[in-house]
């Protein structure tokens, strides 16, 4: 989610070492990619200068400081190029069929960039027009790219359809950016667009009139009964055990290599014994909320950031209960997931008076830090300081996160 979905470069300091990445999905909500972004770690937006140097910062830390596997998986890595990254061929060395190289908006058109982008595409690179608003003379450059993204935003509606329909005419892709919400992003569809990037999957769409489908309801009361402190082992079992798929997700993952337990447990009574009810049912929910139809996996490992993060978080501040931490952040996307505010949700949902406050108003302890995690996701640097927390001690809690959701996603995807 967004998602979304950044974090950023921070400070000129050595020992920070940071990227953002926003989402891109194709038309079925799948991600193919992730455009990496830099930003200022002390504002709530990029401020710099140099975008050489800019470019440089983001290649360096994504290659080889933090690993492209860790930022991006097995997707596509977006990465900005400026004018002398172009000219001057200092892209050549990045793997092919994992980066698409963005030709910013500012780069003025003329005989070296267009030599330079037929170049890189006969080599094999991918390229792709940043913040693209047609012109004929522009044309060369068009022709040499394969994604031309399209700020829907800056363009409006009538000038988006204009050149939407001449950029039909060439054999490229189009994005649409700056999706804002459901209704720009259904509308982005009815004109053709093969992708979207955007924070519009982590708000939820308002119906007006509707109820809650029964299947949605059935869902919101097996998350209650999970969450319920003072639902027993016995009950949770037989919640479990009506669901093959899902006796299988929880056996898969208590026996995965996340917990090197010394023998393979075959029982869910097993698993609690040795797990602990409380984690169980906590990726029992997880299980139940990926299981939803028509929303994309990467809300859920959205989810699983934010839960993880503000659990270690919350361990940076010696907070005893750290599990209802990781609660509030995995419950911070209800709404998305169910197309509710979360007000709405959280009306079907039994959950404790702090971790309910949290998730509507942001209050508590839960609160701010989950406040905090979400600032740090959306490169809001001012918002993380609330908890008095050093910007590396956050950095390092969301390596850990991004570094554990490596090791336990794919029991999650399966």
């Amino acid at each position: 989610m967004s998602v979304a979905d950044a974090t950023a470069e921070s400070s000129q300091t050595a020992n920070q070492v940071m990227v953002g990445r926003q989402p891109i999905f194709d038309q079925n909500l799948q991600v193919i990619g992730y455009e990496l972004l830099y930003r200022d770690s002390h504002m709530n937006a990029a401020t710099f200068s140099d975008g050489d140097a800019v470019t440089a910062r983001v290649m360096l830390n994504t290659f080889l400081e933090i690993g492209l596997e860790q930022m991006v998986g097995s997707h596509l890595a977006f990465i900005n190029l400026t004018t002398r990254f172009l000219r001057d061929n200092l892209c050549d060395d990045l793997p092919k069929d994992r980066v698409v190289l963005e030709v910013l908006e500012n780069i003025p058109m003329d005989d070296n960039i267009v030599e330079a982008m037929k170049r890189l595409s006969a080599e094999g690179f991918s390229l792709a027009l940043d913040d693209f608003e047609y012109r004929e003379e522009l044309r060369p450059m068009v022709e040499h790219a394969h994604m031309v993204k399209l700020d829907v935003m800056a363009l409006g509606p009538k000038r988006l359809q204009q050149d939407v329909a001449i950029l039909r005419q060439f054999p490229v892709k189009l994005l649409a950016e700056k999706i804002e919400s459901q209704e720009i992003f259904d509308w982005c569809k009815k004109l053709g667009f093969d992708y979207y990037q955007g924070y519009f999957f982590c708000k939820p769409k308002i119906i007006e009139g509707k109820r809650i489908p029964p299947n949605q309801i059935a869902i919101l009361s097996l998350l209650s009964k999970l969450q319920n402190p003072e639902t027993e082992m016995a009950e949770v079992e037989e919640i479990i055990k009506q669901d093959v798929s899902l006796s299988y997700k929880v056996l898969r993952y208590v026996n995965s290599a996340f917990f090197a337990l010394p023998k393979k447990i075959d029982s869910i009574g097993q698993a609690a014994c040795l797990v602990g009810l409380a984690r169980l049912k906590t990726w029992a929910t997880l299980l139940v909320m990926a299981g939803l139809d028509q929303k994309p996996m990467e809300l859920i490992l959205i989810a699983l950031i934010r839960g993880k993060m503000c659990e270690e978080v919350a361990k940076a501040l010696n907070e005893r209960e750290v599990d209802e931490f990781f609660t509030v952040g995995l419950f911070s996307v209800l709404d998305a997931l169910f197309d509710k505010p979360m007000t709405e949700v959280l009306s079907m949902v039994e959950l404790s008076q702090p971790i309910h406050a949290a998730l509507v108003e942001k209050e508590g302890q839960l609160g701010k830090v989950l406040q905090c995690v979400l600032a740090y996701e959306q490169c809001e640097w001012r918002g993380v300081q609330g908890l008095g927390l050093e910007i590396p001690t956050l950095q390092k809690s969301y390596f850990q996160s991004m570094a554990w959701l490596g090791s336990i996603a794919p029991l999650i995807k399966e």
